[in-house]
């Protein structure tokens, strides 16, 4: 007598090969999915193994948002005696009967499942909640080994802009986006989407870059009232002392000279005036010290800018010291003073 698993599912076909879609309780997943054998090599694995630094953060992400987690179907393959019995209704519709004997085999999904695994460790309830499964029957190792390279190979990650503009869990980056909607400036020349801009775009920053500019500034999370406020007001002044800003907003210097002569589009200058903000926050001082920014030479051709924006052969440097040797010049040519390790920094560069 078969015993088997019966699981209402959809049919549908890809490259001739009949497939079905199910939906199967999280509190089933490590009963219907066994891993496999770390110790076997690569070659011998459908699957790359399991990277366990990974777990801990999508297991968070389902247990600290139990009313808004959501996730994609999982991929899998079945090794085994199987049958679909269609439903009255429509072809496509029915029960797909699963023999209890049969080998379950994720092709594409591990790590979401491990993590609902280890999640429902500290939320049991969760048990009895879905999540979509495309099966396939197995047609052997190669077969699971392609399928597994072919899911993964076109998938592309989100830049880092565009996850930030979409994401409503992260407080710094929420206050990041409302510093951005409330000025005008940022609003217009900031590029939401991509974590690079074109020779040609119309943007002269990326949401990414400022976001880790902000990470600067503040690097404790929830953010209160006080740090909103402060950002607002911070980068308020950042974009309104100095005279280019104002000259390209009044269209007497345009965005292609302003990027080609000078040196404050640069991703390294954005993030050193996040340093700067990060003491002035920290010091309390007071932002019309920032009146100063508008005395500062900021032209590419500025010598002062060699060894901490360029190097010898006129490349941007681009490492975490520049940022530093940035921020300390700015501080400098502002009367504020420099810690012992901007000191040191300072020291290297004479």
């Amino acid at each position: 007598m078969a015993f088997n698993y019966h699981f209402s599912a959809v049919r549908g076909l890809q490259a001739g090969r009949e497939y079905y879609i199910a939906m199967i309780p999280l509190g089933l997943l490590s009963k219907l999915f066994s891993s496999e054998e770390e110790y076997l090599l690569p070659e011998h694995r459908a699957q790359r193994s399991i990277n366990e630094l990974r777990i801990p953060e999508i297991r968070d992400y389902i247990v600290n948002n139990p009313d808004t987690y959501v996730f994609s179907a999982l991929s899998a393959s079945i090794d085994g005696d199987f049958s679909f019995v269609k439903s009255d209704l429509d072809e496509n519709l029915g029960i797909l009967q699963v023999d209890m004997s049969a080998i379950f085999l994720i092709n594409d999904g591990q790590h979401r499942k491990a993590a609902i695994e280890a999640a429902l460790k500290e939320k049991p309830d969760l048990a009895n909640e879905t999540i979509a499964i495309v099966l396939f029957k197995d047609d052997g190792l190669k077969r699971s080994q392609q399928m597994f390279a072919d899911l993964n190979k076109h998938a592309v990650k989100p830049s880092k802009s565009l996850s930030t503009l979409y994401d409503d869990r992260d407080d710094l980056s929420n206050a990041v986006k409302d510093v951005i909607s409330n000025n005008p400036f940022l609003n217009k020349y900031i590029d939401k989407e991509h974590d690079s801009l074109g020779k040609y775009s119309s943007k002269l920053f990326t949401l990414s870059n400022f976001l880790r500019a902000n990470q600067r500034i503040i690097k404790h999370q929830p953010i209160n009232e006080e740090d909103r406020i402060f950002l607002h007001k911070f980068w308020g002044c950042i974009f309104t002392k100095i005279d280019e800003w104002k000259q390209l907003e009044q269209k007497q210097l345009c965005k292609c000279n302003l990027k080609e002569d000078y040196v404050l589009t640069l991703s390294i200058v954005i993030n050193a005036f996040g340093r700067l903000g990060c003491y002035i926050y920290a010091e309390q001082i007071d932002l019309t010290k920032l009146n100063g920014l508008a005395n500062i030479d900021w032209t590419r051709c500025n010598k002062e800018w060699l060894g901490r924006v360029f190097n010898e052969q006129g490349k941007i440097i681009g490492k975490e010291e520049s940022v530093i040797k940035i921020c300390n010049l700015i501080k400098m040519k502002l009367g504020l003073s420099l810690s012992k390790e901007e000191l040191v920094k300072e020291n290297e560069y004479r």
